[in-house]
């Protein structure tokens, strides 16, 4: 399935004119360490709406038995999402804020509303859009870390020469930490390993928009603290956007510049917050207010 979404996702590629043919890969495809300064501004400083959610309403045929029906996964979510920031999706379990994240990478249609990624409409996966899973089962099990990564690099640049493609490669594993295992297959890993993996991946290939669904979900607490603060170290890398999906309210302010509160299914935004506290240790005082805060709001009522 992995093979299919990034081969799905390499369709939507610009093909590269034939003038360039001579052009200075490593110009056009470096690291994205020092791009321009609307690239690398702080969130604080970016403003600028990169993925657009109006009215973004998703349903499902209800069970058998109830012809007709739906049922009703996210409801009516309107938000603006920033160049360079980390936004976060923080709800109860069966909100919808997975099934959300899943539209704009352009998994599944919308029945209502709309997602725009730059103005133009999300309707289909592509290398723009790319998503990490929860799940330890998104690599491709015959292949090492390194060839992990360069079939994605392969996918996305198909002109990419093979030492260049070998080298950035091995630049985004040595980033999440993962020189030893270069050349170990994924089920000689640990989970936290083969998680890092996939973030090496999809940092590889400079999405525009990274979608993370739980991805330290299944993580014991320490590795999952351990990953926190990790993603927050790669993201200064070259600061791509990132849309995080939790029900893990600490991970939350850990982790997310904004945070956007979601209600009981059907979901709706209950609240958006900005949060000062953003790479917080975790036993910091002010965060740990906000974490309060938050958990409150979670309560179910009544």
């Amino acid at each position: 399935m992995v093979d299919q979404a990034f081969r799905a996702a390499a369709d939507e590629r610009p093909s590269v004119p034939a003038s360039e043919k001579d052009a200075n890969m490593n110009d056009i495809l470096a690291v994205r360490t020092s791009e321009s300064p609307q690239r690398a501004a702080s969130p604080g400083e970016a403003n600028e709406t990169l993925l657009s959610v109006r009215d973004a309403t998703i349903q499902f045929p209800a069970p058998k038995g109830r012809k007709g029906a739906v049922v009703t996964a996210v409801k009516n979510v309107s938000i603006d999402i920033r160049r360079a920031e980390k936004f976060v999706i923080l709800g109860p379990s069966g909100c919808g804020k997975s099934t959300l994240l899943t539209a704009m990478g352009g998994f599944i249609p919308l029945s209502g509303g709309a997602i725009e990624l730059e103005g133009r409409p999300v309707r289909k996966p592509s290398m723009q859009t790319v998503m990490v899973f929860q799940d330890f089962f998104q690599l491709l099990p015959w292949k090492t870390v390194r060839a992990n990564v360069e079939f994605a690099l392969r996918q996305r640049w198909p002109r990419m020469p093979r030492g260049e493609r070998r080298e950035r490669a091995e630049h985004f594993v040595d980033l999440v930490g993962l020189s030893p295992q270069l050349n170990q297959y994924p089920h000689t890993l640990s989970g936290g390993q083969k998680q890092r993996c996939a973030i090496a991946r999809a940092f590889s290939v400079s999405p525009e928009v990274l979608l993370m669904d739980e991805p330290f979900g299944a993580l014991d607490a320490i590795n999952r603290e351990r990953m926190q603060g990790e993603l927050n170290r790669i993201w200064e890398e070259g600061r791509p956007t990132i849309v995080f999906v939790t029900h893990d309210v600490t991970e939350a302010v850990h982790l997310g510049h904004r945070i956007m509160v979601m209600t009981e299914g059907p979901g709706q935004i209950r609240r958006l917050l900005d949060n000062p506290h953003v790479g917080m240790l975790p036993y910091d005082t002010q965060g740990q207010e906000s974490v309060a805060e938050l958990r409150e709001m979670l309560i179910p009522a009544g």
